[in-house]
């Protein structure tokens, strides 16, 4: 990848990154005022919800800045890491929020205090905050995708989390509105099930990837094209590890024993730039042998 597309990813990954942080800091105020002025349980588990969103997306925005460094003598694979590590994070935050969404949710229902005011700004808030989700996890999304980045999908995540349980809570209100209160706390129950299953999702892909997982997608599209090249005789040990945005692929490859280092080492650079044309933002390692059947 040249040094401007690198750039030009860079930009828009921080773009996407402040973006959120400004969308999360406009939903954080607009549901803590509405929730604290209403009682809502629902409006205020989805602005504790959006706190932990406005911390998150600021992880993002650090884990972005620092993953887009380059290689360099303590760190040979990169700085990668840095945004599984930040998917983790954000995993854990939202682990907090349904701890607390859960205990007041039963302690309401248990108590009896269920009891809110419904206005317009209770509608209003959760409609405007299903807007800006929306806009935002689908911005944030067709970033991550374009550059692989669990950071920005992470937070992508979190934004459409946001999105169902805001419906939840849209519920929960009109059933207030129907003198049926209890529906705001089962609401904020629901939403507290929405981000476990959400949490348990990021948590398993940022764990997979700070473990070095192999991705077996990844690991069948290089056997796929490198049993493509005829001059490969064989192929072995093939390892895949993921660091961020980023993928290293390792294989040994075998070649017919009478070719010259310089035609082998050519096949070897067919290898990798084969892959490379299919599998985008990787680096790859081939370590060539001789053929063993074709020595005799």
């Amino acid at each position: 990848m040249n040094t401007y597309l690198e750039n030009t990813a860079d930009i828009e990954k921080k773009r996407a990154a402040i973006l959120s942080v400004i969308a999360a800091v406009f939903l954080t105020l607009i549901k803590f005022i509405v929730g604290f002025s209403t009682g809502s349980l629902g409006i205020l588990s989805e602005a504790l919800h959006s706190t932990l969103d406005f911390i998150a997306a600021m992880i993002t925005f650090l884990a972005v800045r620092i993953s887009s460094k380059p290689a360099d003598t303590t760190h040979n694979y990169g700085h990668g890491k840095v945004e599984n590590l930040s998917a983790l994070l954000q995993t854990i935050l939202l682990l907090i929020t349904c701890a607390w969404i859960i205990y007041e949710g039963l302690n309401r229902i248990i108590t009896g205090h269920t009891d809110i005011e419904v206005n317009f700004w209770s509608f209003a808030v959760v409609i405007v905050s299903i807007f800006v989700d929306y806009t935002r996890a689908s911005h944030l999304k067709k970033i991550a995708r374009k550059y692989n980045s669990q950071a920005l999908e992470a937070d992508a995540l979190h934004f459409s989390t946001d999105i169902f349980s805001s419906l939840v809570v849209l519920v929960g209100l009109i059933g207030a509105l129907l003198n049926f209160h209890s529906a705001d706390s089962i609401a904020a129950l629901i939403v507290a099930l929405i981000v476990l299953w959400i949490s348990f999702r990021l948590g398993q892909n940022s764990i997979d990837a700070l473990l070095d997982k192999s991705p077996s997608d990844i690991e069948l599209k290089v056997r796929g094209i490198v049993e493509s090249i005829s001059e490969v005789t064989f192929f072995h040990d093939i390892k895949v590890r993921t660091s961020g945005p980023y993928i290293f692929i390792e294989l040994n490859i075998h070649v017919d024993p009478k070719m010259t280092i310089f035609e082998a080492h050519e096949v070897s650079e067919l290898v990798e730039s084969k892959i490379k044309e299919q599998i985008e933002r990787c680096e790859v390692h081939t370590h060539i042998e001789p053929a063993k059947s074709m020595l005799n």
